[in-house]
């Protein structure tokens, strides 16, 4: 199949300058990104807007996206994704840039990654897929003990295909004991069965963490207590929402996946007279943050996911928070919502505009004159808090 490519950026010194400030010292990882693309127009303008999230997971992991490319082309090379003849232009570019890991902005198969991985060590570089690098920044976001068990667990769903090929990479996490070779085991071998154990052992340990917040999700319906559920795509600030509504202040950063488990707070709503003088009392609701989605993310990831979903599916409102001020804020609304329709998350949501404080006057007006006549929408910014009594207030109402 013909290649011909479409784009190749280099980033110039100042502009290096600026991603390593960023990063500061967290990673020396000078990284390389390349993906293929079809001769479509509109799907070659949304592989643009995917290069981008592709840079900025690799910031968030703490690497510098140093050189991109993008190729137009039909169907992936079956041997190396993006072919042999651009592998070997992208290491001679590697070698001449000091990069030393390769990111490929896709779901690579594993004789594919394999592959270029052996390609690689010549240069003593290293290859991962899209998958592998969202792992990474799991991995290092990770904060409980369960978030830890549910990565390490899609991390042995996304390895188990590339078996052949990856070695003993994982023994040092799990030790020595259970890799005793039997009698006529090869290396592969006892691979797979220490992987199938240690899958087993993660999934009865995630199966009593299940069982606690079912049963303090008991307690809850126990007590009446309503419950709302934070969604949306990352980086749309729901940990800062709940930071606001709850004075719970957990983690709240300007960086994709800052928070992976999930986060519980209080929101307390004020004793009201009505003019019927009808007096309601303090109201106490339970709100849930968890794990932030993004487009193209697979099952087995979503899956391993699934328990600390369990929240939201369960709670009896959702808050879907939206960063308005993004220009692909419509496509990131339609990923979510289809998360949500995967998970069987089916019930009532309120649709949240957060950063309206990021956005001209002019687009804000013509947006809420669009949404005008329909319910369940509202327009916030978690900085200025505009909008946050109004939220709050509504919510009262409903729950």
């Amino acid at each position: 199949m013909k290649e011909t490519e479409e784009r190749k950026r280099h980033f110039s010194e100042r502009e290096l300058e600026a991603r390593q400030a960023q990063v500061g010292e967290m990673e020396n990882l000078r990284v390389f990104v390349a993906d293929i693309v079809p001769p479509d127009m509109e799907k070659r303008e949304a592989m643009e807007d995917r290069m981008i999230e592709l840079e900025n997971l690799v910031t968030t992991y703490g690497g510098v996206v140093i050189l991109e490319h993008i190729q137009k082309r039909s169907l992936p090379d079956y041997n190396t994704y993006i072919g042999w003849g651009k592998l070997d232009e992208i290491m001679h570019e590697m070698e001449l840039q000091e990069a030393n890991l390769l990111i490929l902005g896709n779901i690579l198969k594993p004789h594919q990654i394999y592959k270029i991985n052996e390609k690689l060590k010549a240069i003593g570089a290293a290859a991962w897929d899209r998958v592998d690098l969202i792992l990474k920044i799991f991995e290092k976001n990770a904060r409980t003990e369960e978030t830890k068990l549910q990565i390490e667990l899609a991390a042995i769903k996304h390895m188990w295909p590339r078996i052949f090929g990856m070695g003993m990479e994982l023994s040092r996490q799990w030790g020595g004991s259970k890799l005793a070779r039997g009698k006529w085991e090869t290396n592969t071998e006892i691979m797979k069965r220490h992987l199938r154990e240690r899958e087993l052992d993660i999934k009865k340990t995630l199966e009593k963490y299940k069982k606690v917040r079912e049963t303090h999700r008991q307690g809850r319906k126990k007590k009446w207590l309503a419950t709302v559920g934070i969604v949306g795509y990352t980086n749309a600030w729901k940990s800062s929402l709940l930071n606001i509504l709850t004075w719970k202040w957990v983690l709240a950063e300007n960086k994709l996946f800052a928070t992976l488990g999930t986060s519980v707070g209080k929101m307390w709503l004020e004793p009201q007279v009505q003019s019927d003088e009808i007096y309601t009392p303090w109201k106490e609701i339970l709100l849930s943050d968890t794990i932030g989605f993004i487009r193209d993310l697979p099952p087995k990831l979503v899956d391993a996911f699934a328990s600390t979903l369990e929240d939201s599916i369960e709670s009896d409102i959702l808050l879907h928070v939206i960063d308005v001020s993004d220009e692909k804020m419509p496509e990131k609304r339609e990923v979510v919502e289809k998360i949500l329709q995967k998970i069987g998350a089916c019930q009532r949501t309120l649709i949240v505009f957060n950063k309206t404080d990021r956005c001209e006057k002019k687009y804000l007006t013509a947006l809420k004159k669009a949404f005008k006549n329909k319910e369940d929408i509202f327009f916030i910014s978690t900085y200025t808090w505009e909008g946050i009594e109004e939220l709050k207030s509504y919510l009262g109402e409903i729950l």
